[in-house]
């Protein structure tokens, strides 16, 4: 006796259930490796973010560094250009003493004027 439509869907079922069984455990497997290869990029990730931090600390700590340097170069400069002005008057000075001397008279009578007028 041939299978009857019965016995032939119950045996196409019984065929589904086992490739959506195939199916599922694939896909279970195809997860598995999608979740471990987004794991390792992101352990890669991780590595990089903090390879470049470490990089960045270490240039922020060498810009400290050259910051002093620029620091005590403006200031040396600026005591060149101090020492220089100070030279110019005490030649000023040598050169022209009484009208340096009028100049310093003048110049604390004016402060004093202003002092006794800031005092009322």
């Amino acid at each position: 006796m041939p299978p009857s439509a019965t016995d032939n869907m119950k045996s196409n079922l019984g065929q589904t259930g086992s490739h959506l069984k195939d199916a599922a455990g694939h896909a279970g497997e195809a997860i598995k490796g999608a979740a471990s290869a987004a794991g390792e990029e992101m352990r890669l990730g991780k590595a990089q973010v903090k390879g470049d931090l470490a990089d960045s600390a270490l240039s922020g700590i060498a810009a400290l560094e050259q910051a002093g340097a620029a620091s005590r170069e403006q200031m040396d400069a600026l005591m060149d250009k101090s020492r220089d002005l100070i030279d110019s008057a005490s030649e000023l000075i040598r050169e022209r003493p009484l009208a340096s001397f009028g100049v310093a008279f003048a110049a604390g009578w004016i402060i004093a004027k202003l002092a006794r007028s800031g005092d009322k």
